[in-house]
């Protein structure tokens, strides 16, 4: 049985400015989701922890979250502080870490945060920001 892997990206035009989700969510090779919707004005960094959260959330829908999980995402800060290698200073931030600490105890998920390349997340980067342009056109 292969990991679960989790693409995620949360894109905001300003900071804080209007915010998007992305996630692209794998079954071994097979993509099994896409997420992408707006949360209104963010900040970059509280949308990137949106976005694992989204992800999550989606995996545990899929009933999925029982498996070996891996969240791929570009923003370094997120991964390292889920990881717990580097503490949490902005505490707009604290409620959001607080969110993915608790699906993980509360539904014993076994996810790893691994920071990679911007070029290694073009699928979820292009979920968020389609997400943003969607809803500034209409």
């Amino acid at each position: 049985m292969e990991k679960i892997v989790c693409y995620t990206d949360g894109a905001s035009r300003g900071n804080p400015g209007e915010a998007a989700v992305g996630a692209a969510i794998f079954d071994g090779t097979q993509l099994v989701a896409e997420i992408k919707y707006t949360v209104g004005t963010r900040t970059n960094n509280w949308v990137e922890y949106e976005a694992v959260i989204a992800a999550l959330k989606r995996v545990k829908q899929l009933g999925l979250h029982t498996r070996s999980i891996e969240c791929r995402m570009d923003s370094k800060l997120v991964a390292e502080q889920l990881s717990g290698r580097w503490q949490i200073k902005e505490e707009s931030l604290f409620g959001q870490y607080i969110a993915v600490h608790n699906m993980r105890v509360k539904d014993s998920i076994d996810v790893a945060f691994v920071h990679i390349p911007r070029e290694e997340n073009t699928h979820a980067d292009r979920l968020a920001n389609e997400a943003l342009d969607e809803h500034t056109t209409t």
